[in-house]
Parts: C-alpha cells; sequence; structure tokens
C-alpha cells in the first residue's frame, strides 16, 4: 500500500468522521508547493467521489485518495497520530523526505526543484534530516 494509517491515525479519523457526521467521507491527502523546505503536506475530509486519476487506498472503513502528483512525493508515506507539547495532530512519516523543517509540516525530496535551504517559513525553524 502506497499511503498507511497508524492504528491511532485510523482510530483518530474515525472518531473525526463520527464526531462531524461525514460517514461518508474520505482522508484527502496532498502536497503542495510552500513551507521552509519547498513542500508542504495537507489533509482534509473530502465528502465528494474521488475525482479522475486519484489513487484510491482503504484502511479498515477509511478511504484515503491521493492524487497521482502527490502520490509522487510521498509513496510509502504512513500517516501518524502524535501528541506533543502543543497538542495532538498528524503527522506523516515520508520515506522520501531527505530533510525537513523541524516542525515537520513542510519537506524536500531529492526530486524537489527550487526547495529553499530552511529557516523562515515556519516559524523560523530549520531543516533537519530526517
Amino acid at each position: 500500500m502506497a499511503i498507511t494509517l497508524s492504528p491511532r491515525a485510523a482510530a483518530e479519523l474515525q472518531d473525526l468522521i463520527d464526531s462531524q457526521g461525514k460517514t461518508e467521507a474520505a482522508l484527502r491527502v496532498w502536497v503542495a508547493g510552500g513551507g521552509c523546505s519547498g513542500l508542504s503536506y495537507g489533509m482534509a475530509l473530502d465528502d465528494n467521489p474521488p475525482e479522475e486519476g486519484d489513487n484510491i487506498y482503504s484502511v479498515g472503513a477509511i478511504k484515503v485518495y491521493v492524487d497521482p502528483l502527490s502520490l509522487r512525493y510521498m509513496e510509502g508515506s504512513t500517516i501518524d497520530f502524535v501528541d506533543d507539547n502543543f497538542g495532538g495532530g498528524f503527522k506523516v512519516e515520508n520515506p522520501n523526505a531527505v530533510s525537513s523543517c523541524g516542525c515537520g509540516s513542510s519537506f524536500k525530496t531529492e526530486d524537489s526543484e527550487g526547495a529553499p535551504a530552511g529557516g523562515g517559513g515556519c516559524g523560523g525553524c530549520a531543516s533537519r534530516a530526517q
């Protein structure tokens, strides 16, 4: 499976889907340009049917939609849910990332172009090796 969910992430997502009454929603995951390392992750519950070309994965009752371009940068990733000093949140563990910002919300792969070396975009956090 190209994108997986940890058991904790799956449980948190199911709770979120249930609490919002969106029983038909899927998790849409994407990559966009931005952040201090060049690429940023995005995630949202999607009430719409998958778009043409989307890769669709099922993890238990949860569906995950990923467009082909985003999958290029996220192949083999695991989405986890972690607790830290700022509360809980979803985190992408991406084996393709060669560096990421200190807060983990942006990253760079070997084939991503024009990504800055670090600093500035995410509250001044510096790049670190993955």
